[in-house]
């Protein structure tokens, strides 16, 4: 099985890059499911229901999103409503939505998690205990991916380690960066500490860098707005393996 998974889509001009440019990948890899991660796919910030529909137009099998996907109330019905738009589980109950998926493949079935880390972030429930009671209620499943939305570096390691060998990757969202750093752990999970983003090449994570610099040299409120110009794609490409639902390969991807 291949599982291909795209960074944080960011805004219109994000999501016009991604119709173009994820079709053709995910021909060229041959992914039988691609996650794409969409918390800040709707212009400002956020994600609305079309911004949703245009992601899984342009070729999304399970939406992920992060801190920023109750920003927008538009979006709470369909959080509820829709299986394969995901938000972080380990916000707390009475919050709308899930965090956890199934892609039924006919031949076999991945389970997506999606799941929020707390170092330098809100304090939720605990990712690391949320991941074990979510496994358990899966049933174990042999083929698991798990979106890490996260700040620190070290928290995404963390609960890749923690993950080894119970899933069959863990990639990281939320830092708009792609990281160097992917592997396969000791026991057959794969793993990147941050997947990168979708959105405009010239820019600071995807805003006009304008604003962003006005706000670290002055500490004043700022308006961000999204950058325009050519963008890139990140994305990566885990490989499993069909008996064991381990990963075999880890492959990285940046498309212009």
């Amino acid at each position: 099985m291949k599982v291909l998974c795209v960074g944080d889509v960011v805004a219109s001009v994000g999501r016009a890059h991604l119709r173009r440019a994820l079709p053709a990948l995910r021909r060229q890899v041959g992914a039988d499911v691609c996650i794409v991660n969409g918390e800040n796919a709707a212009d400002g910030n956020g994600i609305l229901p079309g911004a949703a529909d245009d992601l899984f137009a342009a070729g999304a099998d399970v939406i992920t999103g992060g801190n920023h996907s109750f920003r927008r109330r538009e979006i709470y019905e369909r959080l509820e409503s829709e299986a394969m738009l995901l938000r972080p589980a380990n916000y707390p109950d009475g919050v709308s939505g899930h965090g956890m998926c199934t892609v039924d493949l006919g031949r076999a079935q991945l389970t997506v998690i999606n799941l929020q880390g707390t170092t330098y972030m809100e304090p939720l429930d605990n990712p690391f205990d949320t991941l074990d009671r979510l496994l358990k209620e899966a049933g174990n499943p042999r083929f698991c991916v798990v979106d890490f939305h996260a700040e620190a570096t070290s928290e995404k390691k963390a609960l890749a380690y923690w993950a080894d060998g119970r899933v069959s990757a863990v990639f990281g969202t939320h830092t708009h960066v792609q990281t160097a750093d992917e592997q396969l752990l000791p026991k057959g999970t794969g793993f990147i500490t941050d997947v990168g983003m979708t959105g405009p090449i010239h820019s600071i994570l995807g805003v006009e860098a304008a604003a962003p610099i006005e706000k670290m040299r002055l500490h004043t409120p700022v308006r961000f707005v999204a950058a325009e110009g050519p963008c890139r794609m990140d994305a990566v490409l885990f490989t499993l393996d069909d008996k064991t639902g381990k990963c075999v390969a880890v492959e990285r991807f940046q498309v212009e």
